[in-house]
């Protein structure tokens, strides 16, 4: 199987959640991210039960809920000889990560961000028909990885095509389990598509311009 990841170099990346006009400073240690997000190829070879929303391999992966993410994250690790980063509670379902395993996992949120701005300070990390498919050109579908000019960190795809799961919750007194996702989509408008707009959903949904990429944390 080939995963091209990227090494993202560690720093600081200021997070918000404009709901509750809350900002606050994460440091993030360097990690591995993958150059695109995972595809219907990728995940056909590796899941259980495979699904996807296309038949295009170079597609982006999409109807996956959360839940199955982490599910796909474990599997890749088991046939990569890597140690499995979560597990489910047999009872609560409840699911607990392992940040020191050395397998696949979700980013998470601050790490996403981080990634995806690459050094950049703006909204976007490039003029947005240069970087995403969105509503505004995508012709209503997702389009094969790495048509997009990348970030300056080599990453595909952070912005538009498909929304990314992460590994956060969104906000636990208030949404429970809801937990977070990233990026835009091809049925976003351009204004939704920027690298600090937080969606969220609860861990089973699964709909047909949300996926996920890919990350591991360096030894």
């Amino acid at each position: 199987m080939d995963i091209s990841m990227v090494r993202v170099p560690g720093g600081v990346v200021d997070l918000r959640d404009d709901r509750r006009g809350a900002r606050w400073r994460v440091e993030v240690a360097p990690f591995l991210l993958g150059r695109y997000p995972v595809t219907v190829g990728l995940h056909r070879a590796v899941a259980r039960d495979p699904s996807g929303g296309s038949t295009g391999d170079a597609v982006p992966v999409t109807n996956v809920s959360w839940l199955d993410a982490v599910d796909v994250c474990n599997r890749l690790s088991e046939l990569s000889g890597l140690e499995a980063v979560y597990s489910r509670d047999a009872r609560s379902g409840e699911v607990a990560c392992d940040r020191a395993a050395g397998g696949y996992r979700l980013p998470t949120e601050a790490e996403w961000q981080y990634a995806c701005k690459a050094g950049s300070t703006g909204y976007r990390y490039g003029e947005i028909d240069d970087i995403a498919w969105y509503a505004g050109n995508s012709g209503d579908r997702a389009h094969d990885v790495g048509g997009k000019a990348p970030n300056a960190w080599g990453l595909h795809d952070m912005l538009g095509n498909v929304w990314e799961w992460c590994w956060d919750l969104y906000d636990e007194e208030v949404y429970g389990s809801y937990r977070i996702f990233r990026g835009g989509s091809w049925a976003e408008r351009e204004r939704g598509c920027g690298a600090t707009v937080r969606r969220r959903s609860h861990p089973t949904f699964a709909i047909d311009d949300l996926g996920f990429r890919l990350a591991r944390t360096v030894p």
